[in-house]
């Protein structure tokens, strides 16, 4: 049973690689003049570079004790010359266009690896570290750049060089040809025998980068909840630990790569020790010319040379054939599901939502949420509240469409949003997260982002409401401050001032604001509820909180508690009957 599933395992390996280096030619066929200008310079290049042993061999014959025709040995000489200048210039416009070749297809690899980044659902990034991700765009895409402009290259040159010289030495002296039905056959097994193990360290290289990254990445990101606990010795051992498994898993393939060079050089040294002796006792008995065994060792030395460098070769091709696969799962993964066929584009929403005995859970068995049933009137406002793990915010996944619920409907103006586009419908909702998000550009940019056309004078006039304005005209450039790493250098308050600025510029019907004030303080809060009011005016407002002051205006508070419905009404028949609301409600001012 153990060999069995062995050998399917061996298969599908296999079967992957062979997929994965087909993808990687295909890169190269959408450039195929570019390719095929490559392909000419390569073998041009390498058949001049082999003309030259033979020609070496003919200017050694010329020469002869008191018979040496100088003549043609100067131009034997020459030719030489000539052929080695003529194939270093190919070679040197090859480099070239190979260098410019693999940018191409890895500026294309980079684009298409976002674009498919762009369509995935949100549960893709859920369960992916960000650091993992950004390591396939980065560290494995560069990987495979290194091996399509230098390992493809010596791949190709060896396979030409090999089969000239194989062709040359035939021509002179198919005896000692014998020496390599040895040998070659030799290399090649072992060759074939250590590349097909090596392949999984080199996969389990790539992997254990991408942990290792994803976790860099996250502790980065917490650096200052790391210092505020004292916890910089655990994350330094935490780091450590994965450090140490990257670092054994690249010596790992380094050390088994390593070894199939050395070993193939040794069977190419054994042939060459062996074609000088049988070579030597040809000549003496008067079989092969001086200038011949001296044309048949260099191309002998020609043709074990390219197969040890293969070997090398080979071994770094196999990280990039990981690398390329780990991209390649990534370019591969599923996109949100499409959109029905004859899905409708809803130009405007009006603002009417209700769910219908909806039920949905991230992993089977495990209810995130269970029979809910609510709805919303146009221009009403919905407060959601309830403890952490309630299920307020998978409310929202659902809304927007982020995820499908499992069963029931959520309907907007009355239509299934099965049944419309997602793009129409979220451009339809308008949010401003908890998390902030602020992107490398002006505050004026940033404000703006996703309201085209909106004038400098709307966007001051969406700051004063937002009351940022006085703030952003502090600063040294007023609206032309950029700001970098996700606006670093400004506290989170007033990040999420400015994302509340932005919610102010978009046309949306629908406002979902899911704990848009956890970051500033109380007085603050209080000048923005009042902005708040302008801005949910005439708007169906959805309001995630765990401050319940927040929500006091609300026409609707829905109680959640382990993913279903426990209480619902307004702010004072909530605090009026005693219930979990209420506990909730004076726990905060306890």
């Amino acid at each position: 049973m153990n060999k069995e599933t062995s050998a399917k395992n061996s298969a599908s390996f296999l079967r992957s690689r062979r997929g994965t280096i087909k993808r990687l030619v295909g890169y190269l066929l959408r450039n195929k003049w570019m390719t095929a200008a490559a392909l000419i310079l390569m073998l041009a290049s390498n058949l001049l570079a082999l003309l030259g042993p033979k020609i070496s061999g003919a200017a050694i014959d010329a020469i002869a004790p008191g018979n040496t025709d100088f003549d043609k040995v100067f131009l034997y000489c020459g030719l030489m010359a000539l052929f080695y200048v003529l194939s270093a210039a190919l070679s040197y416009l090859l480099s070239v266009l190979m260098i410019k070749l693999s940018q191409k297809i890895v500026r294309s690899m980079r684009r298409e690896v976002m674009q498919r980044l762009l369509t995935l659902p949100v549960g893709y990034f859920d369960s992916h570290p960000a650091g993992d991700i950004i390591s396939r765009i980065s560290y494995d895409i560069d990987t495979v750049n290194t091996s399509l402009s230098g390992d493809l290259l010596s791949i190709f040159a060896s396979l030409i060089t090999v089969t000239g010289s194989f062709i040359m030495m035939i021509t002179i002296s198919p005896v000692m040809m014998l020496i390599f039905a040895v040998t070659l056959p030799a290399s090649i097994l072992f060759t074939r025998y250590k590349t097909k193990r090596i392949q999984p360290y080199f996969r389990k290289r790539s992997g254990k980068l991408g942990e290792l990254n994803g976790y860099a990445e996250e502790m980065l990101s917490g650096h200052t909840v790391i210092k505020a606990g004292s916890r910089e010795d655990f994350v330094c051992s935490c780091f450590n630990r994965r450090n140490e498994d990257a670092v054994s898993a690249y010596y790992d393939a380094d050390y088994h790569g390593c070894i199939v060079g050395p070993s193939v050089n040794f069977i190419n040294n054994l042939a060459l020790a062996l074609i000088s002796t049988m070579g030597g006792f040809i000549f003496l008995s008067g079989g092969i010319s001086l200038g011949d065994l001296s044309a048949f060792v260099l191309y002998s030395r020609r043709f074990a040379g390219p197969i040890n460098e293969m070997a090398g070769v080979l071994t770094e091709l196999q990280s990039a054939v990981a690398a390329a696969e780990r991209v390649f799962r990534l370019l591969d993964e599923a996109p949100e599901t499409p959109d029905i066929p004859g899905a409708l584009n809803l130009k405007s929403i009006r603002g009417e939502i209700s769910f219908n005995s909806v039920s949905f859970s991230y992993t089977p068995d495990i209810a995130t949420l269970r029979d809910i049933t609510m709805s919303v009137s146009p221009g009403q406002t919905l407060a959601i509240v309830g403890p952490t793990g309630a299920g307020k915010t998978t409310l929202i996944n659902l809304l927007m469409r982020f995820y499908d619920a499992d069963s029931g409907t959520i309907s907007v103006d009355g239509l299934p949003s099965l049944q419309a586009s997602r793009k129409s419908l979220r451009k339809g909702f308008s949010m401003v997260l908890q998390d902030t998000w602020l992107f490398d550009g002006t505050v004026r940019e940033n404000i703006a982002y996703g309201s085209s056309g909106v004038t400098d004078e709307q966007i001051k006039q969406a700051a004063k409401t937002a009351r940022i304005h006085d703030y952003i005209m502090s600063l040294e450039n007023g609206y032309d401050t950029l700001l970098s790493d996700e606006g670093s250098g400004i506290s989170k308050g007033q990040q999420q001032l400015l994302t509340i600025a932005r919610a102010m510029l978009s046309d949306a019907s629908v406002l979902i604001l899911d704990e848009a004030t956890s970051n500033v303080d109380s007085r603050t809060e209080a000048l923005l509820q009042q902005a708040m009011q302008s801005l949910m005016k005439n708007k169906t407002c959805i309001v995630i909180a765990h401050r319940l002051s927040t929500v006091k205006n609300a026409d609707c508070v829905i109680v959640l508690r382990e993913g279903q419905i426990l209480q619902r009404g307004t702010h004072e028949q909530l605090l009026a009957s005693p219930g979990f609301y209420r506990d909730l409600y004076y726990a905060q001012f306890s």
